[in-house]
């Protein structure tokens, strides 16, 4: 199964995501994630069909089986699991001061690609350790 990267940010109270489909872009919002995974999917298949009804080409992803891949930015993503994980936790995880952490997940400041990198590796590393706990 082929994956479609969707790029998804945050805005004051929503998410947004965009997907370029063929020469054209889907874009869609909603309130909760789960929302904008619905919404997104609907869009990607009315943009589909206007691209049928107009006699465009469709790309080949496509045309078989496939799945929307979501890409947070580092602050969309902080923001998003703000009610799972505290900054402290995440300083914990990371060795980034959590004020820091806030200000990334705020907006205020974009983190370097060395610390996205360095969230990104650390929320891996805890879910790896998470699947290898047994009950």
């Amino acid at each position: 199964m082929e994956k479609v990267v969707v790029t998804v940010g945050m805005t004051e109270k929503n998410y947004s995501a965009h997907v370029n489909v063929g020469d054209g872009i889907a874009v869609a919002t909603g309130k909760t994630f789960e929302e904008l995974k619905d919404q997104m999917a609907e869009a990607v298949c009315f943009h589909l069909e206007g691209m049928r009804e107009d006699g465009d080409e469709i790309p080949e992803v496509f045309n078989s089986e496939h799945e929307l891949v979501y890409h947070f930015d580092p602050e969309s993503l902080l923001r998003h699991y703000s009610g799972i994980f505290t900054n402290a936790a995440i300083e914990r995880l990371t060795g980034i001061n959590q004020r820091q952490i806030q200000r990334y997940a705020s907006g205020i400041s974009k983190p370097r690609e060395s610390q996205a990198k360095k969230i990104e590796q650390a929320l891996h590393d805890l879910g790896k350790e998470l699947l290898a706990v047994e009950l």
